[in-house]
């Protein structure tokens, strides 16, 4: 099988996903092929260089829908013969396409490929596709459809995992990030967002909270109590589907939840011929990937399965991965995580993750691949894996090895 070798990654910051956020007035069309013209320009990318732009984003309607791949591609610098192909597996939409693109290569679709996604949560609401799963009673019901903030408390309810951890994790993610940015970790991968006077508009996560405390967080309420135990009641819903559970513990409030935000992000693939092609050096190989589907209520514990997947189909153990990135959608997510592979902490999202930068749905997954192969770099490590929980009750991870 051809090798897929990663040639570069590159992302925006990310900006704060409300009408007061910095990349507000910026669409996602104008957002993605800013970044493209970056990737074209970093790399030297012309005529039909790639095969392909596999973009991810969730939210597929209004200026995020109409394959919205193929617009940023004729909206970039980039050539119109190469396509565009959106895809959506919501949260690891971004990952996804990275893995789909180095499977068209590894099966010699193609020699190169452009791949990543974005969200623009301040311009289109998550969940205003209205999704099948929330809004169709008949498969609601049939699959004991709870909000994903319920199912992140049915984790720490069914695992032992208390308001002080989650808060604890979500401090240390807030600690992180900012030494991260202060010791300029990001600063070869990001790309600054500018106006089309050419002024930056943005050219750092805006969304971190670097002062927080455990205190500071202890104060705040628990953000899906009420629609547990009042209106509409999804905690009955929980309770009939798991009857050895006579509560739900709310645990998670915005303070250790992913956040609301703008971004994209970008990974660029192709096989050793590209490479020579283009005059380009890779920086890792694509050793696997993997997806799987779990149970749809508690829905985010999909990262367990999957690793347990890609390490079995790949001939790997735990102990062969040195660093860990795994999308902290909600605290617990990544509780469950590291308590089911008794994983160091210290190895796992080491410059943060989404609870302290954000979590822009479509792009994530691409940004936690970039993060981890430089983290890798930094560290001179050899071999990472990122993993993502996913909506409906899936799971999603890539390894990556340097070369």
């Amino acid at each position: 099988m051809t090798d897929a070798f990663i040639y570069d990654a590159a992302r925006t910051p990310r900006g704060k996903g409300r009408k007061d956020g910095s990349l507000h007035e910026v669409t996602s069309l104008t957002l993605s092929a800013g970044l493209l013209n970056a990737m074209k320009e970093r790399n030297g990318l012309e005529g039909h260089a790639v095969e392909d732009l596999i973009w991810g984003n969730v939210t597929q309607v209004k200026e995020q829908g109409g394959c919205l791949a193929r617009s940023a591609v004729l909206a970039s610098d980039l050539d119109e013969s190469i396509p565009g192909l959106s895809i959506n597996r919501f949260c690891a939409s971004g990952m996804e396409a990275v893995n789909l693109a180095a499977n068209q290569i590894q099966g010699g679709a193609g020699n190169g490929y452009l791949a990543g996604g974005v969200e623009m949560m301040g311009r289109v609401a998550m969940g205003s596709d209205g999704a099948a799963i929330a809004v169709d009673p008949s498969l609601a019901m049939k699959s004991y459809f709870v909000p994903q903030g319920i199912s992140a408390d049915i984790i720490a309810t069914e695992y032992g995992f208390t308001r002080e951890e989650a808060d604890a994790l979500a401090v240390e993610s807030q600690k992180r990030a900012a030494k991260a940015w202060e010791e300029g970790r990001f600063d070869k991968s990001i790309v600054p967002v500018k106006d089309q006077n050419g002024l930056t508009i943005l050219d750092r996560d805006e969304y971190m909270r670097p002062g927080t405390t455990t205190e500071d967080l202890g104060k705040l309420k628990a953000s899906f109590q009420e629609m547990g135990e009042i209106m509409p009641g999804f905690d009955k819903v929980a309770m009939l589907k798991y009857p050895h559970l006579d509560h739900i513990n709310h645990i998670h409030h915005a303070g250790n939840s992913s956040g609301i935000v703008d971004g994209a992000a970008a990974v660029l693939i192709g096989n050793e011929e590209f490479g020579k092609a283009n005059g380009l050096t890779p920086r890792a190989r694509i050793r696997a990937t993997a997806k799987i589907g779990t149970d749809p209520t508690i829905m985010l514990t999909g990262p367990v399965p999957v690793t347990e997947k890609i390490l079995s189909d790949s001939g790997m153990s735990i102990g062969d991965i040195d660093l860990f990135e795994v999308n902290e959608a909600f605290a617990s997510v990544v509780l469950r995580f590291m308590q089911a592979f008794q994983v160091d902490p210290a190895r796992v999202n080491v410059n943060g993750g989404s609870i302290a930068m954000g979590h822009p749905l479509g792009a994530t997954g691409a940004i936690i691949i970039g993060t981890l192969l430089d983290e890798l770099e930094r560290q001179d490590k050899t071999t990472g894996l990122a993993t993502l929980c996913i909506a409906s009750g899936m799971g999603a991870a890539t390894i990556i090895e340097r070369v």
